[in-house]
């Protein structure tokens, strides 16, 4: 089985992702809990489908009462102007944010299940790559994961200690996976050097004991020496393909690892006004950003 190796020309430079081709291939993967989002013109009253059906009573209210009926246009036309989302994303947000510290506190105390090495050298013999270059290790990390169905990545130290500063102040954030139509939400929540990421139906339905679907792993016992963090993932097969992964994998780099200041606002107004948070605002950077757009194919 053959594996492409991609490389991304950004800032996280150095993340590389397998792919396996008959992944792209697939047929009859079932996506549970995807909710899909649409904005379309919405039709005059009267091309409502159903307007003939209450046509009579209509009119009847127009002419007997014509206060209530220009008042109940009036409101129909506020909610049309209205963001997608607007009138109960504050809420929502509120409650996400109290299930992801309570996601939080669950990590803290007991392993999740997709949580196998805790340290590198469950991964790699650190012996063994003690006298070697950054980049040598960077192509042994590189030959070991190309074998295999999964997202790695070799990250600079001081591209890492930027991530690791942001997830410190702001530990958690919602992202969007792409589908055919619309887009699947997952909370990402950082416990130390781990980010797990559990999609947001398991959230709402299961609450803390929710299951993660991806962790990424972070290894920086050769940061010091050797200037590079390296990274793996373990996938919930059930749950994600690489793909998906990856497309996950990569928002962490736009959301948490950019120099802009104006995207990671919105990490920053996820974690500490969430009042005014507006997830639209994701979809719109991602699509900008590109990431993903296969995942429509």
């Amino acid at each position: 089985m053959t594996a492409a190796v991609l490389q991304m020309s950004c800032a996280y430079r150095g993340l590389l992702a397998v792919r396996d081709r008959a992944l792209w291939l697939l047929p009859g993967v079932v996506i549970p809990g995807v909710r899909a989002f649409s904005v379309r013109p919405e039709p005059p009253l009267e091309g409502n489908p159903y307007y003939g059906k209450y046509q009579e009573k209509i009119q009847q209210l127009r002419r007997s009462k014509p206060e209530v009926f220009d008042a109940r246009m009036e409101k129909r036309s506020e909610v049309k102007r209205q963001p997608l989302g607007y009138t109960t994303q504050a809420d929502f947000v509120r409650s996400m944010e109290e299930k992801s510290k309570n996601l939080r506190s669950q990590l803290q105390r007991k392993t999740p299940g997709l949580t196998k090495e805790k340290t590198l050298s469950g991964v790699l013999n650190i012996e063994m790559v003690k006298d070697k270059t950054a980049d040598e290790i960077a192509e042994l990390w590189k030959q070991y994961f190309s074998k295999r169905d999964t997202v790695y990545a070799v990250i600079p130290g001081p591209s890492f200690d930027v991530l690791q500063h942001r997830a410190k102040t702001c530990p958690s954030f919602l992202y969007a996976l792409p589908r055919r139509e619309g887009y699947e939400f997952f909370m990402g929540q950082w416990s130390g050097t781990e980010l797990h990421f559990t999609t947001l139906i398991n959230i709402q339905t299961i609450g803390e004991t929710a299951p993660s679907q991806l962790v990424l792993h972070h290894y920086c016992e050769l940061q010091e020496e050797k200037g590079i963090v390296l990274m793996k993932t373990d996938i919930d097969t059930t749950f994600l393909n690489v793909t998906e992964a990856q497309c996950l994998a990569n928002q962490v780099q736009l959301f948490y690892g950019t120099s802009n200041a104006e995207i990671f606002k919105l990490v920053e107004t996820f974690n500490h006004n969430p009042g005014n948070f507006k997830y639209m605002s994701v979809i719109a950077q991602l699509e900008q950003s590109g990431i993903g757009a296969e995942l429509r194919s």
